[in-house]
């Protein structure tokens, strides 16, 4: 999903349009608290050409499969990275995806509110597919749980993803809302 959304012509006009035509991303895997591991460093996106770089470096990733679930862990992590990034954004977004809700690691709400404290934006992708066939560390209304504990700031917002066939678009649409909402 996030490797067709940035190449997509949607994605490019939106960063060209945006108050500097450029955004800066970071794609950061997590899973368990201590689990964070940046695929992808920070890369400018000033066009296409970039847009499509960072789109073929993430494709080229190994996909893993993890155990836990640490939104918290994840908003750290990203909260973190952005001390140390290089630059000097207008907006700083964390976006979140994930398929189930905070079960190790310090309290989601904690870790968001620290985040809100810096300024972040937290929106949310959260993955609504097995319901009602959710097991153990699962709940049923995950996107009712990213409103409440996950996303928070000026703009933010959440896509649920209740079929796989939404993916690619709806992570499209997230990141062409993100770059074109701008700083507030």
């Amino acid at each position: 999903g996030y490797v067709e959304a940035l190449r997509s012509a949607e994605f490019h006009e939106a960063v060209r349009a945006g108050v500097h035509g450029k955004v800066a991303i970071l794609y950061l895997e997590w899973a368990g608290a201590t689990d964070q591991r940046v695929v992808v460093d920070w890369t400018l996106i000033d066009g296409p050409d970039r847009a499509h770089a960072l789109a073929d470096k993430l494709a080229e990733a190994p996909t893993r499969r993890a155990r836990r679930t640490s939104i918290s862990g994840a908003l750290e992590a990203s909260l973190a990275a952005f001390e140390k990034n290089g630059f000097n954004g207008l907006r700083r977004v964390i976006d979140v995806s994930g398929d189930g809700p905070n079960n190790e690691g310090r309290l989601v709400t904690g870790a968001r509110d620290a985040a809100l404290a810096e300024g972040v934006v937290i929106n949310g992708l959260p993955l609504v597919l097995n319901r009602p066939n959710y097991g153990w560390g699962d709940i049923q209304d995950l996107d009712v749980y990213y409103q409440d504990c996950v996303i928070g700031g000026q703009g933010a917002f959440m896509l649920p993803i209740r079929d796989r066939a939404q993916f690619v678009e709806a992570t499209r649409t997230k990141l062409v809302m993100e770059v074109a909402l701008g700083p507030v």
